[in-house]
């Protein structure tokens, strides 16, 4: 039995799969008395074990397949887990995947009071909350519509909105806040900070490293269902963007000089041009000291920087930069010598390619692309996406708040 100021209890938690190449082995696999195996195993999550303390704001974190949703489901009890025990203590209310729990016929409203019987609320103590649910989904007359002819906005807005005004000991939250405007999901997350003052157990899954690093006091790592990092917030998120998520030393504060690691930071991307002639390594974001960084902050000046190799002479050669957000937006970039002669290259030459830029994004995730560009404008090497940084949110910065990349510098 978890001790009273455990929220979640989560021990030797595994979650497998079978995955059947066609629907019919299903059926074969039932009647062949498990003397043939006509499907593979998958495993989700591998033997996990942590625990939430009441009133402590968690964000899990990881890549695409690394098991953070079926976690979740586990912990909100949508799932059965193959071996291990989770225990939850208090009202759980979770937002998941677009349309869980909701019956598409019904209108907004209906699933409203839908949604509190399925969590033991009667229709009076729902009457209640209504107004504040309606008023903070602000959908206007569609609370009264069909939810099958919402938009995924919409859809987001009432339930998170529900999700949050049923009084829950824990508050579950998926990637679902994405598909929600900015203005919406800045409401979303000053709402959370509200409730977790109260006392609110908050477990979310997101993929905005800012976020994770504002809101949560604390970050679990999943990588291909092994949680390899819990830590601070801060701790793992850095970690998880240099790709290097080994354990930190118990009571050793974590920086770049005293975690022993290696400071290039991983590509994210393996989009990358043939050499022919020239070839990048080590992309990385410096700050003006020259410590690795990936958490950048509004306002400060920061160097990305990238190690050239050549195996090629030419003359007028140019390296390059450019910034884009995560869904391919170009936003601006650098190439050194833009007015003059670029660099003479030689066979065995090294060369350090050095771009000073002042951070005045919007709070978010960002990536960088680096390319060497010869005299006749074809690239000698390019890496798409080289590397990836966050920008934080700052509520005292005293810039404009609009991506400005007339700001590099």
């Amino acid at each position: 039995m978890a001790p009273d100021d455990i929220a979640i209890s989560v021990r030797n938690l595994t979650k497998n799969y079978r995955l059947f190449g066609h629907p019919g082995d299903r059926i074969k696999q039932f009647f062949s008395l498990g003397l043939k195996q006509y499907h593979r195993e998958f495993t989700a999550l591998i033997d996990v074990s942590f625990d939430i303390k009441k009133g402590e704001t968690v964000g899990i974190i990881g890549g695409n397949g690394s098991g953070k949703s079926t976690l979740l489901q586990i912990i909100c009890g949508i799932l059965k887990p193959t071996a291990g025990t989770v225990q939850v203590n208090g009202r759980v209310s979770a937002l998941l995947e677009l349309g869980a729990g909701f019956n598409p016929e019904f209108t907004g409203r209906e699933n409203v009071y839908f949604q509190g019987a399925l969590m033991g609320f009667s229709q009076a103590q729902m009457s209640e909350r209504f107004d504040g649910i309606a008023a903070f989904a602000d959908i206007g007359e569609f609370i009264d519509q069909p939810v099958h002819i919402y938009s995924s906005g919409m859809f987001v807005r009432l339930a998170f909105a529900v999700a949050v005004h049923v009084a829950p000991d824990v508050l579950v939250v998926d990637e679902a806040l994405a598909v929600g405007d900015a203005a919406f999901q800045g409401k979303c997350y000053a709402h959370i900070d509200r409730i977790r003052n109260t006392g609110c157990t908050i477990v979310f899954v997101s993929h905005d490293m800012g976020a994770i690093t504002t809101h949560c006091d604390h970050a679990l790592l999943l990588t291909k269902g092994n949680l390899t990092l819990s830590g601070t917030s801060k701790e793992v998120v850095d970690r998880y963007l240099i790709g290097d998520t080994a354990q930190p030393k118990q009571d050793t504060a974590f920086s770049p000089a005293s975690a022993n690691f290696d400071p290039q930071l991983t590509p994210l991307s393996t989009n990358a041009y043939v050499p022919k002639g020239a070839e990048i390594r080590r992309v990385q974001i410096l700050t003006l000291a020259g410590e690795p960084a990936n958490l950048l902050r509004r306002g400060q000046v920061y160097l990305f920087t990238y190690d050239v190799d050549f195996n090629i002479a030419l003359s007028n050669v140019r390296c390059g930069m450019l910034l884009k957000t995560t869904d391919g937006r170009e936003l601006g970039g650098l190439t050194s010598a833009p007015t003059g002669e670029g660099i003479t290259t030689a066979i065995g030459m090294k060369h350090q390619q050095r771009f000073q830029f002042r951070c005045n994004l919007l709070p978010g995730n960002y990536f960088a692309n680096a390319g060497v560009v010869g005299p006749e404008g074809d690239y000698l090497h390019r890496i798409i996406d080289a590397t990836m940084f966050s920008v934080l949110p700052e509520p005292n910065f005293g810039g404009t708040g609009i991506v400005d990349i007339s700001s590099v510098i």
